[in-house]
């Protein structure tokens, strides 16, 4: 039987909530493997495992249960390990780097920030500060819109100015936000974002990220930021004992 695995902590952490499920249907029990002074939070890995909402929301319930007791490395959705003796030797293989990752996250949590350009005023913003881009743009109004050679050149323009703004935008966002966090993991380049970022923050500290991040939005009325927080934190925290299932972790993806 296959183990899957929700997360590692201290082997001296508290003991599980009674009768916590996990993923699965049935749903499978959550139980502890230990090794020297490290522990993970693990179930049997049921078959066919899919990121179902019912999954997701129950791999999320194991990390919001087993956190309020302490730090815990959550492992993204769909990690998978062959057996339990899988985990407990990667637990022993790699025990330094999740005692370092332990210590460093404890008492910390992820916000994620999402930014993307509201059309209409990134188009209003690099008419005006683009005479070139201006008057290409009355030529060929004058012209009735102008050869398709004409618009397809303003057209590459346009898009050039676009893709320039992005980058400073996005190192912008960067830059506002850096010195609320203790880190910053940038994610995956997306075509529906301009930045991507995961800030990690102290709890303490998580009222005045969530101030600087509704500045930043006032400061840059152009952009369009999604915030998404307080989260475990996943973006810092290296793949655990197993290689995680081509899922996302989240709702909003999730299949019914």
């Amino acid at each position: 039987m296959s183990t899957y695995v929700y997360g590692i902590t201290a082997a001296s952490h508290p003991a599980l909530p009674k009768k916590l499920s996990g993923v699965g249907d049935p749903p499978r029990p959550v139980r502890v493997l230990k090794q020297a002074d490290l522990a993970a939070f693990v179930s049997d890995a049921p078959d066919g495992l899919r990121p179902k909402r019912r999954d997701l929301l129950a791999h999320q319930t194991v990390l919001a249960e087993t956190g309020a007791g302490g730090c815990v490395l959550p492992m993204r959705f769909g990690n998978v390990a062959p057996d339990d003796d899988s985990v407990t030797g990667v637990l022993a293989e790699r025990a330094e780097h999740y005692r370092e990752r332990l210590r460093a996250l404890e008492g910390k949590v992820e916000y994620n920030v999402k930014a993307v350009h509201d059309e209409e005023a990134v188009l209003h913003r690099v008419l005006a500060e683009h005479p070139e881009i201006r008057a290409r743009t009355e030529a060929n109004r004058q012209a009735g819109g102008g050869s398709y050679e004409q618009r397809l050149r303003l057209g590459e323009m346009v898009v050039a100015a676009v893709k320039a703004h992005e980058a400073e935008d996005a190192a912008d966002v960067h830059g506002a936000l850096e010195p609320m966090a203790a880190a910053v993991s940038t994610g995956p380049e997306s075509t529906g974002w301009l930045a991507n970022l995961s800030f990690l923050v102290e709890r303490g500290a998580a009222e005045t990220f969530v101030t600087a991040v509704e500045e930043t939005r006032k400061a840059y009325p152009h952009l369009e930021l999604r915030l998404n927080g307080p989260l475990p934190p996943y973006s810092f925290v290296e793949p655990g004992p197993a290689e995680p299932a081509a899922a996302p972790t989240g709702t909003d993806a999730a299949e019914e």
